[in-house]
This record gives C-alpha cells, sequence and structure tokens, in this order.
C-alpha cells in the first residue's frame, strides 16, 4: 500500500498550539500530542543495517508512538492479534452481531465514557450468554469477541459494539450443540443466531436498569422514559461463509480507528476533506470538509479513557476457558483449514528483501549523530 499524502498528524501539527482548546480533558490532550509526534525525531529514533553480508545497508527509523488510537501505528499490532486468534477457531459457522447505542446517549457517553462503554459491553454479553443457556434457542454455553467501535463515518459520536459469536456452544454434559437451522427441513448451512426483536427488546430494557443502578437519581425519571420511546438496534449478519472470512472481519475491525490517514483527501486553508461512506444509500462514497478545530474536536471524542480495554473475550472463547475447552473441541468438530499466514516482515530489510534488520544505534530527539548521518549520506548519495 502507498504511503498516504495526507495524515492526521499533519492537522495536528499546524494546530500543535491550539490542541487543548479541542480536548474535554488533558489526557485526549495528551494523546494527539503523541499522535503529533509519531515517527519524527521529537521521539528519538534508531540506526537498523541489515544483516545479509550481501547487502548491509543502513535505514534510519524514528520512533513510533505506539498508541493505539494512532493511524500508523496499529497495522503490526492487527497482524500480532489476527494470527493469535486463528489458533482459537472452530471448524464451526460463525455470526456478527451489533449492538448500538441510540443518539440519546451521546451526551452521557461524552461525560461518562468508562461507566457507559462498560456496561455496554456487560449487557451485550448478558444477553448472548442468557439467550444461549435458554434451552428453548440452544442450551449452552457460549462464546463471544467483542470489539468497541465510537465513530461514525462523519467522525460523529456513534458508540456501537461489533461482536464475533461462534454458531453453538457446549452443553452441561459437555457437548457441542450448533445453532439451530432456518429454512429447508435438513438444511445445515442457513443458521440463525436468536430472534433479533427480542434481543432487541432485552437489550434496551437491561441497559436502561443498569444506568439506573449506577446514575440513580443523578438523572430525572424523564431522562430514563425518554429511552424508551424509540426501538433500540440489535443487528445480526448472516453467518460467515466459513473461518477465513472471520479473520478477514478480524483484520477489519479490532485495531480499526476514527479515521484512516489514507482518506483524507486534502489540507487547505486550514480545512481537512476526507472520504465519507453513507450506508443508507449503498456505501456511496462522497467528499466531507471539516475546519480544522471541528477535526480535531471529533478525532478527540474517540480516545478512550486510560487503560480502557475495548477488545475483550467471554465465556468458550476467554483466556480462562480457551486453554482447555478449545483443543477439545478442535479435536472433537475439527480444526479449520486457513489460508497461509504471511510472516510479520516489519524487521526485514526493504532493500533485498532477504536479511534482517538489526539495531546497532539509538539516538535521542537531538537526532542522530553526525559520524552516522555521514555515512548514511554516503550510502544514499543525497542529504538526509
Amino acid at each position: 500500500m502507498s504511503y498516504p499524502d495526507y495524515e492526521v498528524a499533519h492537522v495536528l501539527e499546524r494546530n500543535r498550539e491550539h490542541l487543548a482548546d479541542y480536548c474535554a480533558n488533558s489526557w485526549q490532550v495528551r494523546t494527539l500530542h503523541a499522535l503529533r509526534k509519531c515517527r519524527t525525531a521529537a521521539l528519538g529514533g534508531h540506526i537498523d543495517c541489515c544483516n545479509n553480508p550481501g547487502c548491509q545497508k543502513l535505514h534510519l527509523s524514528y520512533n513510533s508512538c505506539r498508541n493505539r488510537h494512532c493511524p500508523k501505528c496499529q497495522g503490526h499490532k492487527k497482524e500480532e492479534w489476527i494470527q493469535a486468534r486463528e489458533a482459537d477457531l472452530l471448524k464451526v459457522s460463525y455470526f456478527h452481531v451489533v449492538f448500538t447505542l441510540p443518539c440519546e446517549l451521546n451526551q452521557l457517553c461524552l461525560y461518562e465514557p468508562k461507566l457507559v462503554y462498560n456496561l455496554l459491553f456487560k449487557t451485550a454479553w448478558s444477553i448472548i450468554g442468557d439467550f444461549g443457556a435458554n434451552p428453548k434457542f440452544l442450551g449452552a454455553k457460549m462464546g463471544m469477541i467483542a470489539i468497541l467501535h465510537t465513530w461514525g463515518q462523519n467522525l460523529s459520536l456513534h458508540p456501537h459494539l461489533h461482536c464475533i459469536v461462534p454458531g453453538g456452544g457446549i452443553t452441561k454434559s459437555g457437548k457441542w450443540n450448533p445453532t439451530k437451522s432456518k429454512g429447508k427441513p435438513g438444511c445445515r448451512t442457513a443458521r440463525y443466531l436468536f430472534p433479533v426483536k427480542a434481543m432487541s427488546k432485552v437489550f434496551r430494557a437491561r441497559f436502561v436498569a443498569g444506568l439506573r443502578k449506577e446514575l440513580g437519581k443523578s438523572k430525572p425519571p424523564s431522562f430514563y422514559e425518554s429511552l424508551f420511546k424509540n426501538q433500540w438496534v440489535v443487528y445480526c449478519k448472516r453467518p460467515f461463509f466459513g473461518p477465513s472470512q472471520v479473520i478477514e472481519y478480524l483484520g477489519h475491525y479490532t485495531h480499526k480507528i476514527a479515521i484512516s490517514n489514507h482518506r483524507i483527501k486534502s489540507l487547505e486553508d486550514g480545512n481537512v476533506r476526507f472520504i465519507v461512506k453513507n450506508y443508507r444509500h449503498g456505501g456511496k462514497k462522497s467528499i466531507l470538509g471539516l475546519s480544522d478545530a471541528e477535526f480535531i474536536r471529533r478525532f478527540s471524542l474517540h480516545i478512550l479513557p486510560k487503560g480502557f480495554t475495548r477488545i475483550r473475550h467471554y465465556g468458550i472463547l476467554s483466556s480462562y476457558y480457551k486453554r482447555t475447552i478449545i483443543p477439545e473441541l478442535q479435536e472433537e468438530l475439527g480444526k479449520p483449514k486457513l489460508p497461509e499466514t504471511t510472516p510479520l516482515l516489519h524487521r526485514k530489510c526493504p532493500v533485498c528483501k532477504k536479511g534482517n534488520l538489526v539495531t546497532i544505534a539509538t539516538f535521542t530527539a537531538r537526532g542522530p549523530p553526525l559520524h552516522w548521518q555521514e555515512q548514511i549520506k554516503k550510502q544514499l548519495n543525497r542529504p538526509i
């Protein structure tokens, strides 16, 4: 993939003196400054040398901020996470379930993000777990991977939870019980999870009950009553075509951030123009323009509280159970065949593609020592 011409960091850099004016708290300000400095001399860097005897090229690299909100720091983390999850896949159908909070809760999300988002995780798993345990639907213990997203295409606040749910669960006798078939008798491929309308009603009731417990009388009765005026949305897609599609989904959603650098098309006259998709019109693309101030304000809405976990595992997919249950299920159900994974090449020499990069020197924000600069200049035959 080619490098983008414009970056979120460029917007932050040209507004570095005013970032605090667009943020709600000091944690957001610290995060934006980290993103602004990512892979620049401000964070220092290192000199790498290729260990291939036929190459031995020197490479100058500036350090990454490694912040989870940074558009430039997610690719390698995503690949590592996906390869770790491949070992947990079962040869069963998987479902994609989305729990979305209504816009009436947006203001509360701004002031109490940790409370609201934790309650969203808790409520979503209680629904999947309880519906699965109900003998009417499955009568088994299920599993779930949940990933929090807080944004819409235009960077507005749109909190929702993407969940990956295996199509079945473990019964009390320790056997795998698959989800029910839907359609013609004997059909094994067309499956459904649980009734979406029932899930939506339970989602709304449980979440509001959780808010009442957490907030109590700090909110008037009219606030809770307003949350029942509209239907809440639980969306359940048809099952994935296979485990490889699950991995593709994971790669698209797990380490995604509010906006990627490749969506930004211009930075002119103090404005940011970027691509947005309108999913109500078949994903039609258009260009949206925002002032720097509004762009940064919207971007900062999606900076999560310090230490908040946005990817969580539940039930048979939790770390406690998968050490024992997953290997047993893979032996019983079979382990899916997946495409061969490409080795992570972040430490491969970009010149010869054969040798590994070995760090031979590090430097602080003052820049690389002069003798290293001279050696790299000779190698490149140009200034650095």
